[in-house]
């Protein structure tokens, strides 16, 4: 059953060298408290699998872990969004493995289903193929991408109850539910704790069988004063 902690005893279930998944997509549906929580500690040689680099605003996101320089391998559909990534990658201090987007999330779900991999025609013919595996079914080529899994994920709900079990509101779902599936310790950052049954049986996203710890997250008015104030800064500057 999931256990309600801070995000100051959340946080010491990364250790140096685990791999991790951070949901959420250029920070909406992304557990801000948390990430913050992981940059203070100063985890390093992180391997963090999550959708794109994301540093908007200049302030906030996992572009706090790459600033800190805490990540040593990205796995992901690009960097373009986070200028440390960037620069990181350039000078030889960052690996990453680019994925196609679709092909991503579902190397995710292929590891919390316990498949072997995917295999599809996406990457055919660009330097996506380099170094991957490639397969004949039916007489046509494919390219075999082994699933993703984590030490541990971080994921973002709207509500938890007190089992665990999640509701997601709108598009900050997004990679949440099916990181959720693919990790060994499953942390769910949510706005609000509720009663078991305050959630509608047919609202639930994650089932609470799949989370391990519920830390309560910035509630949405603190959430849009941090991007307020970012936004005030970057007129600024």
């Amino acid at each position: 059953m999931a256990v309600i902690q801070s995000a100051d005893q959340a946080v010491q279930n990364i250790k140096d060298n685990s791999t991790i998944m951070i949901g959420g997509f250029l920070a909406v549906g992304a557990p801000l408290k948390m990430i913050d929580k992981l940059a203070e500690e100063g985890t390093k040689d992180l391997t963090l699998i999550g959708v794109v680099g994301a540093y908007p605003g200049g302030g906030f996101d996992i572009g706090k872990l790459s600033a800190n320089k805490q990540i040593k391998k990205f796995i992901g559909a690009h960097i373009g969004t986070d200028p440390a990534f960037v620069e990181q990658y350039n000078n030889g201090e960052l690996e990453v493995e680019f994925n196609p987007m679709g092909t991503w999330i579902e190397r995710i779900r292929a590891g919390g289903a316990g498949l072997g991999g995917v295999v599809t025609p996406v990457g055919l013919g660009t330097e996506i193929e380099e170094g991957r595996e490639k397969i004949k079914v039916n007489e046509k080529d494919y390219l075999l991408y082994p699933p993703l899994k984590a030490d541990v994920a971080i994921i973002k709900a709207y509500r938890a109850d007190k089992s665990g079990n999640l509701q997601y509101k709108g598009t900050s779902l997004n990679s949440n539910p099916v990181m959720a599936t693919a990790a060994d310790i499953v942390i769910a950052e949510v706005d609000e704790i509720v009663e078991v049954g305050e959630i509608p049986y047919s609202q639930v996203g994650t089932p609470g069988i799949f989370v391990n710890i519920i830390v309560q997250g910035f509630a949405p008015d603190e959430r849009k004063d941090i991007f307020d104030n970012l936004w005030i800064k970057s007129k600024r500057l």
